[in-house]
C-alpha cells in the first residue's frame, strides 16, 4: 500500500489519488468518494510517518542513526518472498507504538549499507538506538519475536 503526502494530508490509496488529480472541477471530497462507491479514510496523523524510506546513505545517517526514536531497520529485496511476509507484519506491529520507527532498506539499491551492516541474507533486521545496533535477526520470524523487539526498544527509550 503506497502512502502519499499531498498538502499535509496523507492519502493511503494511490488509485484514489490518481482519480482525484484528473478531476478538473473538484467536487467536495465526500461526493467524489461516494461516486466511487466506497469510503476511504484520509488521515493527517503522524503515525504513518513512522515508516522511514531510505533514499541514500546520508538519508540513513540522518533518519536512522541520528534519530531520537529507536529504529528497526528492515533490509529487504523485492524478489524475496519472506520479505513480502515480514515487512507488512512489521508495519502492522510498529504502527501503534509511538516510540519506535521502522526504516525499510532495499538491498538492491543500497549496497554500501548492506556491506556496512554485514547483511548476508534477507530479510535481515537490525535495531538501532542512539546510533548503535542493539539487536538483530535474520529470516522470517513470528510476530511474538517482533513484538518483543519493539517492546525491548520502547522500554530502553523510557529508561
Amino acid at each position: 500500500m503506497s502512502v502519499m503526502h499531498v498538502n499535509s494530508v496523507i492519502i493511503r490509496n494511490s488509485t484514489l489519488f490518481s482519480l482525484l488529480k484528473h478531476v478538473k472541477v473538484l467536487k467536495p471530497c465526500s461526493n467524489v468518494l461516494k461516486s466511487l462507491g466506497r469510503t476511504r479514510h484520509i488521515s493527517n496523523t503522524n503515525s504513518l510517518n513512522k515508516i522511514i524510506t531510505i533514499d541514500n546513505d546520508d538519508d540513513f545517517m540522518l533518519k536512522v542513526m541520528n534519530s531520537d526514536n529507536p529504529v528497526i531497520v528492515n533490509f529487504h529485496a523485492e524478489w524475496c518472498e519472506p520479505c513480502h511476509i515480514l515487512t507488512p507484519k512489521m508495519k502492522e506491529l510498529i504502527e501503534p507504538n509511538n516510540n519506535v520507527d521502522l526504516a525499510i532498506v532495499d538491498v538492491e539499491s543500497h549496497a554500501e549499507l548492506v556491506h556496512t551492516f554485514e547483511v548476508k541474507a534477507v530479510p535481515a533486521v537490525i535495531a538501532v538506538r542512539n546510533g548503535l545496533v542493539v539487536d538483530k535477526f535474520v529470516g522470517l520470524v513470528d510476530a511474538n519475536m517482533i513484538e518483543n523487539l519493539i517492546s525491548k526498544l520502547d522500554k530502553k527509550k523510557q529508561t
